[in-house]
Protein backbone atom coordinates (compact mmCIF):
# COMPACT_ATOMS: atom_id res chain seq x y z
CA UNK A 1 0.00 0.00 0.00
CA UNK A 2 1.21 3.62 -0.43
CA UNK A 3 0.81 6.23 1.52
CA UNK A 4 1.43 10.17 1.01
CA UNK A 5 3.75 11.82 2.93
CA UNK A 6 2.69 15.20 2.75
CA UNK A 7 0.71 16.35 5.30
CA UNK A 8 -3.15 17.07 4.65
CA UNK A 9 -3.05 20.04 1.85
CA UNK A 10 -5.55 22.77 3.57
CA UNK A 11 -6.33 26.14 3.43
CA UNK A 12 -5.15 27.45 7.05
CA UNK A 13 -3.23 30.04 5.33
CA UNK A 14 -6.09 31.93 3.29
CA UNK A 15 -7.50 34.96 4.06
CA UNK A 16 -11.57 35.04 5.19
CA UNK A 17 -12.29 36.90 1.79
CA UNK A 18 -11.13 33.49 -0.38
CA UNK A 19 -12.63 31.35 2.38
CA UNK A 20 -16.39 33.07 1.43
CA UNK A 21 -15.40 32.90 -2.39
CA UNK A 22 -14.51 28.75 -1.74
CA UNK A 23 -17.22 28.70 -0.01
CA UNK A 24 -19.60 29.83 -2.41
CA UNK A 25 -18.46 28.54 -5.24
CA UNK A 26 -18.73 25.00 -3.56
CA UNK A 27 -22.09 26.22 -2.77
CA UNK A 28 -23.10 26.99 -6.36
CA UNK A 29 -21.76 23.46 -8.18
CA UNK A 30 -23.98 21.61 -5.55
CA UNK A 31 -26.48 23.93 -6.13
CA UNK A 32 -26.62 22.88 -9.46
CA UNK A 33 -26.29 19.20 -9.39
CA UNK A 34 -28.73 19.04 -6.07
CA UNK A 35 -31.17 20.95 -8.31
CA UNK A 36 -31.23 18.62 -11.34
CA UNK A 37 -32.28 15.73 -8.94
CA UNK A 38 -35.60 17.96 -8.17
CA UNK A 39 -35.87 20.49 -11.33
CA UNK A 40 -36.87 17.25 -13.77
CA UNK A 41 -39.79 16.41 -11.35
CA UNK A 42 -41.96 19.02 -12.90
CA UNK A 43 -40.82 18.46 -16.33
CA UNK A 44 -42.26 14.69 -16.17
CA UNK A 45 -45.35 15.47 -17.44
CA UNK A 46 -43.77 17.60 -20.34
CA UNK A 47 -41.25 14.96 -21.33
CA UNK A 48 -43.91 12.33 -21.36
CA UNK A 49 -45.96 14.28 -23.58
CA UNK A 50 -43.16 14.94 -25.96
CA UNK A 51 -41.27 11.97 -25.95
CA UNK A 52 -44.27 9.67 -25.66
CA UNK A 53 -42.93 7.83 -22.56
CA UNK A 54 -44.61 5.61 -20.03
CA UNK A 55 -44.63 6.08 -16.27
CA UNK A 56 -41.23 3.69 -16.24
CA UNK A 57 -39.60 5.65 -18.70
CA UNK A 58 -40.40 8.84 -16.50
CA UNK A 59 -38.76 6.70 -13.33
CA UNK A 60 -35.79 6.03 -15.50
CA UNK A 61 -35.11 9.53 -16.05
CA UNK A 62 -34.80 10.48 -12.25
CA UNK A 63 -33.32 7.48 -11.54
CA UNK A 64 -30.76 6.93 -14.21
CA UNK A 65 -29.04 9.87 -12.03
CA UNK A 66 -29.72 9.22 -8.66
CA UNK A 67 -28.53 5.67 -9.27
CA UNK A 68 -25.17 6.81 -11.11
CA UNK A 69 -24.64 9.10 -7.67
CA UNK A 70 -25.19 6.50 -5.15
CA UNK A 71 -23.03 4.15 -6.89
CA UNK A 72 -20.32 6.21 -7.97
CA UNK A 73 -20.23 9.29 -5.18
CA UNK A 74 -18.03 7.06 -2.95
CA UNK A 75 -15.34 6.21 -5.35
CA UNK A 76 -15.00 9.85 -6.48
CA UNK A 77 -14.43 11.14 -2.71
CA UNK A 78 -11.74 8.79 -1.91
CA UNK A 79 -10.28 9.20 -5.19
CA UNK A 80 -10.07 13.31 -4.91
CA UNK A 81 -8.54 12.49 -1.79
CA UNK A 82 -5.67 10.79 -3.72
CA UNK A 83 -5.58 12.97 -6.78
CA UNK A 84 -6.53 16.33 -5.39
CA UNK A 85 -10.20 17.84 -4.64
CA UNK A 86 -10.04 20.98 -6.72
CA UNK A 87 -8.44 18.46 -9.69
CA UNK A 88 -11.28 16.27 -9.32
CA UNK A 89 -13.97 19.27 -8.79
CA UNK A 90 -12.84 20.78 -12.04
CA UNK A 91 -13.22 17.23 -14.00
CA UNK A 92 -16.72 16.83 -12.28
CA UNK A 93 -17.79 20.43 -12.98
CA UNK A 94 -17.16 19.55 -16.84
CA UNK A 95 -18.53 16.44 -17.22
CA UNK A 96 -21.90 17.74 -15.25
CA UNK A 97 -22.00 20.62 -18.20
CA UNK A 98 -21.66 18.05 -20.78
CA UNK A 99 -23.88 15.81 -19.86
CA UNK A 100 -26.36 18.90 -19.34
CA UNK A 101 -26.53 19.97 -22.78
CA UNK A 102 -27.08 16.58 -24.29
CA UNK A 103 -29.94 16.21 -22.03
CA UNK A 104 -31.34 19.37 -23.89
CA UNK A 105 -30.64 17.69 -27.31
CA UNK A 106 -32.18 14.35 -26.67
CA UNK A 107 -34.42 12.84 -28.91
CA UNK A 108 -36.02 9.97 -27.00
CA UNK A 109 -36.49 8.90 -23.69
CA UNK A 110 -33.62 6.49 -23.80
CA UNK A 111 -31.16 9.31 -25.15
CA UNK A 112 -32.56 11.10 -22.11
CA UNK A 113 -32.17 8.37 -19.56
CA UNK A 114 -28.27 7.91 -21.08
CA UNK A 115 -27.26 11.99 -20.79
CA UNK A 116 -28.44 11.84 -17.57
CA UNK A 117 -26.35 8.83 -16.16
CA UNK A 118 -23.68 11.23 -17.46
CA UNK A 119 -24.32 14.35 -16.09
CA UNK A 120 -24.68 11.94 -12.89
CA UNK A 121 -21.18 10.62 -13.20
CA UNK A 122 -19.74 14.74 -12.82
CA UNK A 123 -22.27 15.24 -10.27
CA UNK A 124 -20.61 12.34 -7.67
CA UNK A 125 -17.51 14.56 -8.30
CA UNK A 126 -19.21 17.28 -6.86
CA UNK A 127 -21.31 16.90 -3.70
CA UNK A 128 -18.98 15.06 -1.01
CA UNK A 129 -15.23 16.70 -2.84
CA UNK A 130 -16.97 20.03 -2.10
CA UNK A 131 -17.89 19.34 1.29
CA UNK A 132 -14.59 17.61 1.52
CA UNK A 133 -13.04 21.05 0.40
CA UNK A 134 -15.50 23.52 3.01
CA UNK A 135 -14.14 21.36 5.67
CA UNK A 136 -10.49 21.80 5.04
CA UNK A 137 -10.91 25.48 4.00
CA UNK A 138 -12.27 26.05 7.51
CA UNK A 139 -10.05 24.73 9.86
CA UNK A 140 -11.82 26.43 13.05
CA UNK A 141 -14.06 24.08 14.42
CA UNK A 142 -16.66 26.50 14.95
CA UNK A 143 -16.42 28.13 11.93
CA UNK A 144 -16.32 24.78 10.25
CA UNK A 145 -19.29 23.73 12.24
CA UNK A 146 -21.46 27.02 10.96
CA UNK A 147 -20.28 26.72 7.36
CA UNK A 148 -21.26 22.41 7.24
CA UNK A 149 -24.38 23.42 8.05
CA UNK A 150 -25.01 26.14 5.89
CA UNK A 151 -23.42 23.89 3.19
CA UNK A 152 -26.05 21.18 4.44
CA UNK A 153 -29.40 23.81 4.43
CA UNK A 154 -28.24 24.95 1.05
CA UNK A 155 -28.46 21.24 0.26
CA UNK A 156 -31.99 21.02 0.77
CA UNK A 157 -32.86 24.50 -0.41
CA UNK A 158 -32.03 23.25 -3.76
CA UNK A 159 -34.04 20.09 -3.68
CA UNK A 160 -36.99 22.30 -3.07
CA UNK A 161 -36.28 25.03 -5.53
CA UNK A 162 -35.73 22.86 -8.31
CA UNK A 163 -39.36 22.54 -9.38
CA UNK A 164 -40.34 26.46 -8.44
CA UNK A 165 -37.67 26.89 -11.49
CA UNK A 166 -38.51 24.11 -13.74
CA UNK A 167 -41.91 25.57 -13.77
CA UNK A 168 -40.76 28.69 -15.01
CA UNK A 169 -38.57 27.22 -17.66
CA UNK A 170 -41.17 24.37 -18.75
CA UNK A 171 -43.94 27.35 -19.27
CA UNK A 172 -41.68 29.73 -20.99
CA UNK A 173 -39.79 28.04 -22.50
CA UNK A 174 -39.50 24.15 -22.62
CA UNK A 175 -38.11 21.02 -20.65
CA UNK A 176 -35.36 21.21 -22.19
CA UNK A 177 -34.42 24.61 -20.85
CA UNK A 178 -33.99 23.14 -17.27
CA UNK A 179 -30.60 21.48 -18.58
CA UNK A 180 -29.39 24.29 -20.84
CA UNK A 181 -29.78 26.95 -17.54
CA UNK A 182 -26.81 24.87 -16.22
CA UNK A 183 -23.98 25.56 -18.80
CA UNK A 184 -23.56 29.21 -17.91
CA UNK A 185 -23.74 28.26 -14.04
CA UNK A 186 -21.37 25.90 -14.90
CA UNK A 187 -18.86 27.72 -16.91
CA UNK A 188 -18.55 30.43 -13.61
CA UNK A 189 -18.25 27.86 -10.97
CA UNK A 190 -15.20 26.34 -13.88
CA UNK A 191 -13.82 29.62 -13.53
CA UNK A 192 -13.96 30.82 -9.98
CA UNK A 193 -12.48 27.44 -8.90
CA UNK A 194 -9.38 27.71 -11.17
CA UNK A 195 -9.19 31.08 -9.47
CA UNK A 196 -9.66 30.63 -6.11
CA UNK A 197 -10.08 26.99 -4.96
CA UNK A 198 -6.30 25.73 -3.29
CA UNK A 199 -5.40 21.99 -4.09
CA UNK A 200 -6.13 19.62 -0.94
CA UNK A 201 -4.97 16.26 -0.18
CA UNK A 202 -6.03 13.47 2.64
CA UNK A 203 -2.80 12.83 4.35
CA UNK A 204 -3.03 9.37 4.02
CA UNK A 205 -3.98 8.54 0.37
CA UNK A 206 -6.53 5.40 -0.15
CA UNK A 207 -5.99 1.99 -2.70
CA UNK A 208 -8.80 1.46 -5.54
CA UNK A 209 -11.27 -1.18 -4.48
CA UNK A 210 -12.79 -3.15 -8.11
CA UNK A 211 -14.65 -5.66 -6.11
CA UNK A 212 -15.87 -3.06 -3.59
CA UNK A 213 -17.06 -0.68 -6.47
CA UNK A 214 -18.82 -3.64 -8.50
CA UNK A 215 -20.51 -5.04 -5.78
CA UNK A 216 -22.20 -1.76 -4.67
CA UNK A 217 -23.29 -0.80 -8.53
CA UNK A 218 -24.61 -4.40 -8.81
CA UNK A 219 -26.46 -3.85 -5.66
CA UNK A 220 -27.75 -0.72 -5.89
CA UNK A 221 -28.55 -1.80 -9.92
CA UNK A 222 -30.55 -4.96 -8.92
CA UNK A 223 -32.44 -3.44 -6.21
CA UNK A 224 -33.86 -0.62 -7.99
CA UNK A 225 -34.56 -2.26 -11.49
CA UNK A 226 -36.44 -4.60 -9.74
CA UNK A 227 -38.58 -2.10 -7.96
CA UNK A 228 -39.13 -0.68 -10.86
CA UNK A 229 -39.89 -3.17 -13.16
CA UNK A 230 -42.08 -4.66 -10.54
CA UNK A 231 -44.83 -2.93 -11.40
CA UNK A 232 -45.30 -4.57 -15.07
CA UNK A 233 -43.53 -8.11 -14.20
CA UNK A 234 -44.67 -8.95 -10.93
CA UNK A 235 -42.97 -9.61 -7.79
CA UNK A 236 -43.45 -13.25 -8.50
CA UNK A 237 -41.84 -13.20 -11.59
CA UNK A 238 -38.32 -14.97 -11.44
CA UNK A 239 -36.48 -12.03 -12.91
CA UNK A 240 -37.78 -9.37 -10.31
CA UNK A 241 -36.54 -12.33 -7.74
CA UNK A 242 -33.38 -13.48 -9.34
CA UNK A 243 -32.79 -9.31 -9.01
CA UNK A 244 -33.42 -9.27 -5.58
CA UNK A 245 -31.68 -12.48 -5.22
CA UNK A 246 -28.40 -10.33 -6.95
CA UNK A 247 -28.97 -7.66 -4.76
CA UNK A 248 -28.92 -9.61 -1.20
CA UNK A 249 -25.81 -11.59 -2.07
CA UNK A 250 -24.04 -7.93 -3.35
CA UNK A 251 -24.53 -7.11 0.02
CA UNK A 252 -23.37 -10.06 2.42
CA UNK A 253 -20.64 -9.78 -0.57
CA UNK A 254 -20.00 -5.70 0.68
CA UNK A 255 -20.28 -7.25 4.43
CA UNK A 256 -18.01 -10.18 4.17
CA UNK A 257 -15.24 -9.12 1.64
CA UNK A 258 -14.72 -4.73 2.65
CA UNK A 259 -13.54 -5.81 6.33
CA UNK A 260 -10.92 -7.51 4.37
CA UNK A 261 -9.03 -4.63 3.04
CA UNK A 262 -6.90 -2.19 4.53
CA UNK A 263 -8.40 0.49 2.64
CA UNK A 264 -12.28 -0.77 1.15
CA UNK A 265 -14.78 1.44 -0.57
CA UNK A 266 -16.98 1.14 1.91
CA UNK A 267 -15.17 2.30 5.36
CA UNK A 268 -17.24 -0.16 7.31
CA UNK A 269 -15.01 0.94 10.31
CA UNK A 270 -17.06 4.33 10.35
CA UNK A 271 -20.10 2.64 11.63
CA UNK A 272 -18.55 1.69 14.78
CA UNK A 273 -19.44 5.14 15.20
CA UNK A 274 -23.80 5.23 16.39
CA UNK A 275 -24.22 9.29 15.38
CA UNK A 276 -22.49 8.18 11.55
CA UNK A 277 -24.53 5.46 11.01
CA UNK A 278 -27.34 7.39 12.49
CA UNK A 279 -26.59 10.51 10.00
CA UNK A 280 -26.53 8.07 6.98
CA UNK A 281 -29.84 6.01 7.95
CA UNK A 282 -31.37 9.24 8.77
CA UNK A 283 -30.02 10.90 5.22
CA UNK A 284 -31.77 7.64 3.52
CA UNK A 285 -34.65 7.97 5.00
CA UNK A 286 -35.16 11.54 4.40
CA UNK A 287 -34.57 11.87 0.97
CA UNK A 288 -36.48 8.61 0.71
CA UNK A 289 -39.65 10.78 1.70
CA UNK A 290 -38.85 14.35 0.25
CA UNK A 291 -38.13 12.30 -3.46
CA UNK A 292 -41.54 10.45 -3.13
CA UNK A 293 -43.66 13.37 -1.95
CA UNK A 294 -42.05 15.23 -4.96
CA UNK A 295 -42.70 12.38 -7.54
CA UNK A 296 -46.00 12.24 -7.14
CA UNK A 297 -46.91 15.92 -5.95
CA UNK A 298 -45.71 17.35 -9.56
CA UNK A 299 -47.80 14.89 -11.09
CA UNK A 300 -51.11 15.37 -8.34
CA UNK A 301 -50.40 19.21 -9.14
CA UNK A 302 -50.20 19.21 -12.98
CA UNK A 303 -52.36 16.05 -13.90
CA UNK A 304 -54.72 15.47 -11.33
CA UNK A 305 -55.65 19.31 -10.86
CA UNK A 306 -54.69 20.19 -14.39
CA UNK A 307 -52.30 23.37 -12.95
CA UNK A 308 -49.78 24.23 -15.44
CA UNK A 309 -46.13 23.83 -14.84
CA UNK A 310 -45.52 27.58 -13.26
CA UNK A 311 -48.43 27.44 -10.92
CA UNK A 312 -47.97 23.98 -10.00
CA UNK A 313 -43.92 25.09 -8.90
CA UNK A 314 -45.56 27.58 -7.57
CA UNK A 315 -47.58 25.50 -5.22
CA UNK A 316 -44.30 24.11 -4.04
CA UNK A 317 -42.73 27.94 -3.18
CA UNK A 318 -44.15 27.26 0.53
CA UNK A 319 -41.52 24.18 0.62
CA UNK A 320 -38.75 26.40 -0.89
CA UNK A 321 -39.69 29.13 1.90
CA UNK A 322 -39.63 27.23 4.93
CA UNK A 323 -36.65 25.63 4.05
CA UNK A 324 -34.68 29.10 3.56
CA UNK A 325 -36.36 30.26 6.48
CA UNK A 326 -35.38 27.28 9.02
CA UNK A 327 -32.52 25.87 7.52
CA UNK A 328 -29.81 28.81 8.75
CA UNK A 329 -31.97 28.16 12.61
CA UNK A 330 -31.45 24.39 12.53
CA UNK A 331 -27.90 25.25 11.30
CA UNK A 332 -27.40 27.36 14.71
CA UNK A 333 -29.40 25.42 16.49
CA UNK A 334 -27.44 22.38 16.23
CA UNK A 335 -24.37 24.52 17.15
CA UNK A 336 -25.24 25.86 20.08
CA UNK A 337 -28.01 22.56 21.68
CA UNK A 338 -26.92 19.73 19.14
CA UNK A 339 -28.62 17.87 16.46
CA UNK A 340 -31.30 15.81 18.70
CA UNK A 341 -33.89 18.30 19.14
CA UNK A 342 -34.12 19.54 14.76
CA UNK A 343 -34.27 15.71 13.82
CA UNK A 344 -37.12 14.61 16.53
CA UNK A 345 -39.25 17.90 15.41
CA UNK A 346 -38.22 17.26 11.65
CA UNK A 347 -39.34 13.67 11.75
CA UNK A 348 -42.14 14.93 13.62
CA UNK A 349 -43.24 17.24 10.72
CA UNK A 350 -42.78 14.77 8.21
CA UNK A 351 -44.75 12.30 10.60
CA UNK A 352 -47.98 14.96 10.49
CA UNK A 353 -47.35 15.83 6.55
CA UNK A 354 -48.00 12.05 5.71
CA UNK A 355 -51.04 11.84 8.11
CA UNK A 356 -52.74 15.30 6.51
CA UNK A 357 -51.37 13.90 2.98
CA UNK A 358 -54.34 10.92 3.08
CA UNK A 359 -57.03 13.44 3.13
CA UNK A 360 -56.03 15.57 -0.44
CA UNK A 361 -58.78 15.03 -3.43
CA UNK A 362 -58.86 16.15 -6.40
CA UNK A 363 -60.88 18.90 -5.02
CA UNK A 364 -59.34 19.39 -1.94
CA UNK A 365 -59.78 23.46 -1.43
CA UNK A 366 -55.80 24.72 -2.86
CA UNK A 367 -55.16 26.27 0.50
CA UNK A 368 -55.53 23.00 2.47
CA UNK A 369 -53.07 21.67 0.28
CA UNK A 370 -50.44 24.09 0.25
CA UNK A 371 -50.46 24.26 3.88
CA UNK A 372 -50.14 20.51 3.93
CA UNK A 373 -46.67 21.50 1.79
CA UNK A 374 -45.46 23.32 4.80
CA UNK A 375 -44.97 20.39 6.76
CA UNK A 376 -43.02 19.17 4.13
CA UNK A 377 -41.06 22.38 3.84
CA UNK A 378 -40.40 22.51 7.90
CA UNK A 379 -39.26 18.87 7.65
CA UNK A 380 -36.61 19.35 5.08
CA UNK A 381 -35.39 22.64 6.54
CA UNK A 382 -34.66 21.05 9.70
CA UNK A 383 -33.30 17.51 9.10
CA UNK A 384 -30.81 18.64 6.72
CA UNK A 385 -28.48 20.66 8.85
CA UNK A 386 -27.93 18.01 11.96
CA UNK A 387 -27.39 14.86 9.39
CA UNK A 388 -24.43 16.93 7.69
CA UNK A 389 -23.33 18.47 10.52
CA UNK A 390 -23.40 14.70 12.73
CA UNK A 391 -21.74 12.78 10.28
CA UNK A 392 -18.89 14.93 8.85
CA UNK A 393 -17.80 17.35 12.10
CA UNK A 394 -16.67 14.69 14.65
CA UNK A 395 -14.81 12.85 12.02
CA UNK A 396 -10.74 13.36 11.40
CA UNK A 397 -10.00 15.41 8.20
CA UNK A 398 -8.18 11.87 7.10
CA UNK A 399 -11.74 10.36 6.76
CA UNK A 400 -13.19 13.52 5.26
CA UNK A 401 -13.59 12.86 1.72
CA UNK A 402 -14.71 9.42 2.58
CA UNK A 403 -17.37 9.98 5.43
CA UNK A 404 -18.96 12.67 3.19
CA UNK A 405 -18.70 10.53 0.21
CA UNK A 406 -20.83 7.61 2.45
CA UNK A 407 -23.72 10.57 3.68
CA UNK A 408 -24.18 11.02 0.15
CA UNK A 409 -24.60 7.30 -1.41
CA UNK A 410 -27.06 7.58 1.50
CA UNK A 411 -28.78 10.57 0.21
CA UNK A 412 -28.55 9.45 -3.51
CA UNK A 413 -29.97 5.82 -2.47
CA UNK A 414 -33.20 7.34 -0.25
CA UNK A 415 -34.24 9.78 -3.26
CA UNK A 416 -33.18 6.65 -6.07
CA UNK A 417 -35.96 4.46 -3.78
CA UNK A 418 -38.05 7.03 -3.37
CA UNK A 419 -38.64 7.74 -6.87
CA UNK A 420 -38.41 4.19 -7.32
CA UNK A 421 -41.08 3.09 -4.97
CA UNK A 422 -43.34 5.98 -5.22
CA UNK A 423 -43.96 5.27 -9.27
CA UNK A 424 -44.47 1.51 -8.20
CA UNK A 425 -47.58 2.49 -6.40
CA UNK A 426 -49.14 4.91 -8.13
CA UNK A 427 -48.23 3.01 -11.30
CA UNK A 428 -50.24 3.63 -14.36
CA UNK A 429 -53.25 5.08 -11.96
CA UNK A 430 -53.45 8.51 -14.12
CA UNK A 431 -55.22 6.20 -16.79
CA UNK A 432 -58.23 5.72 -14.39
CA UNK A 433 -59.32 9.02 -13.75
CA UNK A 434 -58.15 11.66 -11.13
CA UNK A 435 -59.73 9.60 -8.19
CA UNK A 436 -57.80 6.50 -8.79
CA UNK A 437 -54.22 8.35 -8.25
CA UNK A 438 -55.50 10.28 -5.06
CA UNK A 439 -56.31 6.88 -3.76
CA UNK A 440 -52.96 5.14 -5.06
CA UNK A 441 -51.46 7.87 -3.47
CA UNK A 442 -52.11 6.89 -0.11
CA UNK A 443 -49.81 4.56 -0.17
CA UNK A 444 -46.92 6.97 -0.48
CA UNK A 445 -48.38 8.52 2.42
CA UNK A 446 -48.42 5.52 4.39
CA UNK A 447 -44.56 4.96 3.78
CA UNK A 448 -43.69 8.75 4.50
CA UNK A 449 -45.33 8.52 7.54
CA UNK A 450 -43.38 5.20 8.79
CA UNK A 451 -40.08 6.81 7.37
CA UNK A 452 -40.86 9.84 9.77
CA UNK A 453 -41.50 7.42 12.86
CA UNK A 454 -38.06 6.00 11.46
CA UNK A 455 -36.10 9.69 11.69
CA UNK A 456 -37.36 10.22 15.32
CA UNK A 457 -36.43 7.68 16.75
CA UNK A 458 -33.20 7.61 14.87
CA UNK A 459 -32.38 11.13 16.05
CA UNK A 460 -32.73 9.85 19.75
CA UNK A 461 -31.28 7.06 20.28
CA UNK A 462 -28.17 8.09 17.65
CA UNK A 463 -27.77 11.22 19.57
CA UNK A 464 -27.15 10.15 23.04
CA UNK A 465 -24.51 9.80 25.72
CA UNK A 466 -23.75 6.06 24.46
CA UNK A 467 -23.67 7.18 21.15
CA UNK A 468 -21.19 9.86 21.31
CA UNK A 469 -18.78 7.46 23.38
CA UNK A 470 -18.88 5.11 20.17
CA UNK A 471 -18.16 8.33 18.25
CA UNK A 472 -15.22 9.31 19.98
CA UNK A 473 -13.78 5.29 20.15
CA UNK A 474 -14.48 5.27 16.38
CA UNK A 475 -12.10 8.81 16.09
CA UNK A 476 -9.34 7.07 17.99
CA UNK A 477 -9.38 4.27 16.00
CA UNK A 478 -8.51 6.01 12.67
CA UNK A 479 -6.00 8.02 14.54
CA UNK A 480 -4.40 4.58 15.06
CA UNK A 481 -4.89 3.76 11.29
CA UNK A 482 -3.25 7.23 10.13
CA UNK A 483 -0.36 6.23 12.31
CA UNK A 484 0.07 3.16 10.44
CA UNK A 485 -1.75 0.44 12.77
CA UNK A 486 -3.52 -2.26 11.61
CA UNK A 487 -6.87 -2.37 13.68
CA UNK A 488 -8.34 -5.25 11.84
CA UNK A 489 -8.68 -8.73 13.73
CA UNK A 490 -5.81 -10.99 12.98
CA UNK A 491 -7.60 -13.80 11.30
CA UNK A 492 -8.44 -11.24 8.75
CA UNK A 493 -5.10 -9.32 8.03
CA UNK A 494 -2.76 -9.67 5.00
Amino acid sequence: MTHSTAPDTKSDGIGRRRRSLVFAICCVAVMVAMMDISIVNIALPSIRRDLDTTISGLQWTVDAYTLVLASFVVLAGSIADRVGRRRIFLVGLTLFGIGSVLCGLAPSIEGLVAARALQAVGATMLTPVALAIITTTYPDPGERAKAIGTFGSITGLALAAGPILGGVLVDSLSWRAIFWINVPILAVAILGTVLYVPESRAARTRRFDPVGQVLSIVLLGSLVYAIIESRWLGWTSPVILALLAVAVLSLLGILLYEPRRTDPLFELRLFRSAPFSGALLMALLALCAFQGFLFVTTQYLQDVRGLAALAAGLCLLPVGGLIALLSPFAGKLVASRGPRLPLVIAGAALILGGAASLWLEPDTPLVAVLATYLLFGAFLGLVNPPITNTAVAGMPRSMAGVAASLISTGRQTGTTLGVAIAGTIVGSSLANGRHAYTIAEHGVWWLILVLGIGIVVLGLVANGRWAKGTAERAVELFEEVDRGADVRPAEVRR
